[in-house]
């Protein structure tokens, strides 16, 4: 059975957080693809891994019989998140952008899974594996906007988790999902509607297709 690894860390429970909309859809349309499936959640706003410290980092690189037991202890937390990324034929992160990148908390969970000589270098111990990550935005950062040079979501998480980690990357960008709170964008409703919908059918299409290649 396929095991899916779904990763939120918008602040915002529910239908009031536009990633955990779309992520919500996706993981719909896998479950309905995968009813005897696994799914491993972590909401890393309501439960945060660790930030990586001097023991859980200096612990990668040291001998298990020469780790201090603080090494050991913080080593052990960072080896559960790295086996759950190694155990998952796909990963869906919910990444929305809060001041023009990731929430600190999915850095965090990032640091602790990149791990060199496991998960990063030569050898790639999740290489290949599939990752759709849901990067909405309360603006537009696309092309030819013009905050253009402010988007720190995309590039960044396609190089920590294509260039680093070796994952088979794919992005959903709802957009511009500040315009209905914010007065000053009413004329942007009707597209931020556009985008909404839009992710949303794209999450169900991508899990599907995602469903449907594994299962062959």
């Amino acid at each position: 059975m396929a095991t899916l690894l779904h990763i939120d860390s918008s602040v915002f429970p529910g239908e009031a957080s536009s990633s955990r909309s779309v992520t919500n859809a996706f993981r719909k349309a896998w479950e309905e693809q995968h009813p005897e499936g696994t799914v491993i959640y972590r909401d890393l706003a309501a439960n945060p891994v660790p930030h990586i410290t001097a023991d859980a980092w200096s612990a990668g690189f040291a001998p298990v019989a020469a780790r201090t037991p603080e090494q050991a202890a913080a080593f052990a937390a960072r080896v559960e998140l790295i086996e759950e990324l190694e155990q998952a034929d796909a990963v869906l992160i919910g990444a929305p952008m809060y001041n023009f990148t990731i929430p600190s908390t999915l850095k965090a969970w990032l640091d602790n899974v990149i791990m060199l000589g496991r998960t990063a270098g030569e050898t790639r111990s999740a290489q290949g594996t599939p990752a759709v990550v849901v990067a909405s935005r309360g603006g537009s950062y696309a092309p030819g906007t013009p905050r253009e040079g402010f988007e720190f979501v995309q590039n960044y998480l396609e190089a920590v988790l294509h260039g680093t980690l070796g994952l088979e990357l794919d992005f959903i960008v709802p957009e511009l999902t500040s315009a209905p709170r914010n007065p000053a964008m009413n004329e942007l409703v009707p597209l931020y509607e556009a985008s909404r919908e839009r992710a949303l059918e794209d999450a169900a299409a991508k899990a599907k297709e995602l469903a449907e290649r594994l299962a062959a």
